[in-house]
């Protein structure tokens, strides 16, 4: 019985299971209830509101700040990262890049901060032999080698940052190799979004992809593909 008791004041509660997704519902039901509030006051339709939207971050001073913020506090959210990605292309075009991979950075390092707080050494052994013991002293030995390889080949990106945050690995090798890792994908998919053409256009339905950027991103995918397998081969021959 009271082996039975020890265990229930033991266990977490329902909150600390569930708080990312409570606060994350708190994000979205506020958003929801300004979004509707502004519609309401301002008679807009679902495509003014997003051409209000657009029309803020492409043409307001703060436009650019403003979408690196939202893509910093994206984890918050569990909005994907993919979506803003592509939006920034299609918003800024080109020079789009350069505000996502600030924005995909900031966020990255929110996650691996949340991860580094919450998380729990799972190494307990240092010299133990288990899967899992051993792919953790791989990532905290050679944080930079790993967490660059897994940006290369796309696994997905807030999944990379809370497990480099639970396992606390050096956050310098973490960044750096975010930062660079990211760049291919990050100029792939801004490309690919800023293919699409104008937002007046796409309201229009008069879509009409670039294929000239359409390629340019899916040869930038290849390349990053290609750059991770030859990292791996030659961590292997290495070891």
């Amino acid at each position: 019985m009271i082996q039975l008791q020890t265990e229930q004041e033991s266990s977490p509660s329902f909150w600390q299971r569930h708080w990312a997704k409570g606060i994350a519902l708190i994000f979205w039901l506020a958003l929801l209830g300004i979004y509707y509030w502004y519609t309401r006051q301002n008679n807009l339709t679902l495509a003014d509101s997003v051409s209000h939207l657009a029309d803020l971050l492409t043409n307001s001073l703060f436009g650019p700040l403003l979408y690196i913020i939202i893509y910093a506090v994206r984890p918050l959210l569990f909005f994907p990262a993919t979506v803003l990605t592509l939006m920034g292309g299609f918003l800024f075009g080109p020079i789009g890049i350069l505000y996502t991979i600030v924005g995909s950075n900031a966020s990255a390092m929110v996650t691996f901060g949340i991860g580094w707080f919450f998380g729990q050494d799972i190494l307990d052994n240092e010299n133990g032999t288990g899967v899992i013991q051993r792919y953790t002293r791989r990532m905290r030995e050679n944080s930079f080698e790993t967490v660059l390889v897994m940006r290369l080949i796309f696994l997905p990106y807030d999944l990379v940052n809370y497990v480099s945050g639970f396992l606390k690995i050096n956050w310098q090798a973490f960044l750096a190799a975010t930062t660079v890792g990211s760049v291919p994908g990050t100029v792939s998919f801004v490309l690919f979004g800023a293919s699409f053409g104008t937002l007046d256009e796409l309201l229009a339905g008069d879509v009409q992809l670039n294929p000239v950027t359409v390629i340019a991103s899916i040869v930038i995918i290849g390349i990053s593909f290609a750059l991770s397998r030859y990292l791996k081969k030659k961590e292997v021959g290495v070891d």
